[in-house]
């Protein structure tokens, strides 16, 4: 399907604040069919993973972390941002440990999700990983997270009475659930 109809050409680019975290944009484009211009604000970003730990007894590794934006505690499925010239594995197995203390032996990437692609360049890898050996968490400064262990219909329940409200951690559970079924594929490589 063509998609030049849709395309915003870029006119010209302008960073309007950069922090340790955050690369905010503002650039001007050309609306599609000559309409004229228009400005649109997002914030570059590196790409981040999210992984789904899966014990060997099936029970899933999620942890909580307070979330200073939205003021509140959210149940989440590790993740981490990438590093500079980092592979999403690499970044999945690095922030497994981190957070969580775990290591995998396997490894598979269900795909990439964009949760806020209206002003975010944001990617999000979503990783699963399997025969989980477990250690200490090696958490970053600044960096708060208690483990969670949980069966998948316990998440699910929580998810449907939208007591799990974290975007990318209820894609992975969908995506967990399509995997168990048969419906979507997953192809795992040693670690």
């Amino acid at each position: 399907m063509a998609d030049e109809h849709l395309i915003e050409p870029l006119v010209e680019a302008h960073q309007v604040f950069k922090g340790s975290f955050l690369d905010v944009r503002r650039d001007t484009v050309q609306l599609p069919k000559q309409q004229g211009l228009a400005t649109r604000e997002y914030v570059r970003h590196s790409g981040a993973v999210m992984i789904v730990p899966i014990l060997d007894d099936g029970r899933l590794v999620l942890e909580r972390q307070y979330r200073h934006p939205i003021g509140q505690v959210l149940l989440e499925f590790p993740a981490g941002k990438i590093d500079p010239n980092e592979s999403q594995l690499h970044c999945a197995q690095r922030e497994l440990l981190e957070e969580t203390g775990y290591t995998a032996r396997e490894w598979a990437c269900a795909g990439v999700m964009h949760n806020a692609p209206a002003y975010s360049t944001e990617g999000i890898g979503i990783w699963f990983a399997r025969g989980l050996q477990a250690g200490p968490q090696q958490l970053d400064h600044g960096e708060h997270i208690e483990v969670v262990l949980m069966e998948e219909a316990e998440l699910d329940a929580l998810a449907g009475r939208g007591e799990m409200t974290d975007a990318k951690s209820l894609i992975a559970l969908m995506w967990l659930q399509k995997w168990r079924a048969g419906q979507w594929p997953l192809h795992w490589q040693s670690a």
